[in-house]
């Protein structure tokens, strides 16, 4: 039986290097680079590759430790955000890994450096000191309502993390907002998806990640729907986002960039306005493959929320609602 994902994770990655998260510092890395913490993608392994400093690990490993003390990572996440919950993925990590974790938190304004960092900061426990197994993804809950711009990994006393995930939802400085219309549904302005029909392929927060989709892999797809011929019109796969903040739509951008024979043949957009309604933004409209497709929006209203259906199914790779921020509609 297939353990479901616990549901923090459909919140974002708030660590993620697309989003500009970066490990910071280390207090050491001598097997393994602290970096490949962050990296996208399932921790990869290949038995019997050994290098100058052993076995090559794709994650984060310290030396063994001789004295009292813990090993460190810090991370700045890519949005700051309210953390809801963490990963520590301990993949192919076996005798080498840490039996005890913790995560702590830290709001920091600007740019410090690392010696800040580690010598100012005040840090507040995310996940408090905890057992962790070996070769296995690790899911810890988060119940604290503060914005996290750094998180600090510890490993008592040392050993190999391969991944740590950071899902939250981002909470921006309103006074970093850049002037006039922005992507009110991005995740680093506070996007987020909240629900959506399939996920069989990939998540939908791809949608709201920035940059270009490269390959199919960085979108949203869905599995291929089966049915009838009697009834292929009623059914269709669909995604609901959160916009950062409330306010007034000026065009929408569905992009099926790397999708060449599995787009939608066809979108719909709604969104939603503070009163409950959902309002047609963009009426059933053909879709081509691979292509950028930008619509205007002529809705004069405020909405918080959009619902993209696509028909019947198929894959995406970003979704953008242009619009001009309510005053003090943040969410």
């Amino acid at each position: 039986m297939v353990t479901p994902p616990p549901p923090f994770t459909r919140f974002p990655d708030l660590a993620a290097r697309l989003l500009g998260g970066a490990v910071v510092w280390a207090s050491d890395e001598s097997f393994a680079e602290k970096e490949n913490l962050i990296r996208p993608g399932a921790p990869r392994h290949s038995p019997a590759t050994f290098g100058h400093k052993g076995q090559v690990y794709d994650g984060w490993e310290t030396r063994r430790r001789r004295s009292p003390g813990a090993d460190h990572a810090i991370v700045r996440l890519g949005a700051p955000g309210v953390v809801h919950g963490v990963i520590v993925d301990t993949a192919w990590f076996t005798g080498n890994f840490p039996p005890e974790i913790s995560v702590e938190g830290a709001h920091i304004d600007g740019y410090p450096d690392a010696r800040d960092l580690c010598a100012a900061a005040e840090w507040f426990p995310l996940v408090p000191r905890s057992a962790v197994a070996g070769d296995a993804i690790n899911p810890f809950d988060v119940d604290d309502p503060r914005t996290v711009t750094h998180v600090r990994l510890t490993m008592h006393p040392d050993g190999g993390v391969a991944r740590l995930r950071v899902h939250g939802i981002a909470r921006p400085d309103p006074a970093l907002r850049p002037p006039g219309a922005m992507d009110l549904a991005a995740i680093e302005h506070g996007g987020h998806v909240t629900d959506c029909s399939n996920l069989f392929y990939s998540s939908p927060n791809n949608l709201l990640m920035p940059g270009f989709a490269h390959v199919m892999g960085d979108g949203w797809e869905t599995a291929r729907r089966r049915f009838g011929d009697d009834d292929w019109e009623a059914h269709n796969d669909w995604v609901e986002i959160c916009l950062g903040t409330g306010g007034k739509l000026s065009m929408l951008e569905l992009d099926t960039t790397c999708f060449l024979h599995n787009a939608p043949g066809s979108a719909r957009v709604r969104g939603r306005s503070g009163d409950g309604e959902w309002l047609e933004l963009l009426p059933r409209t053909v879709l081509r493959p691979d292509t950028r497709h930008r619509f205007p929006v002529t809705v004069d209203a405020v909405v918080t929320e959009v619902r993209l259906d696509i028909f019947p199914d198929g894959g995406m790779s970003r979704v953008r609602a242009w619009g001009t921020p309510e005053v003090g509609g943040v969410q």
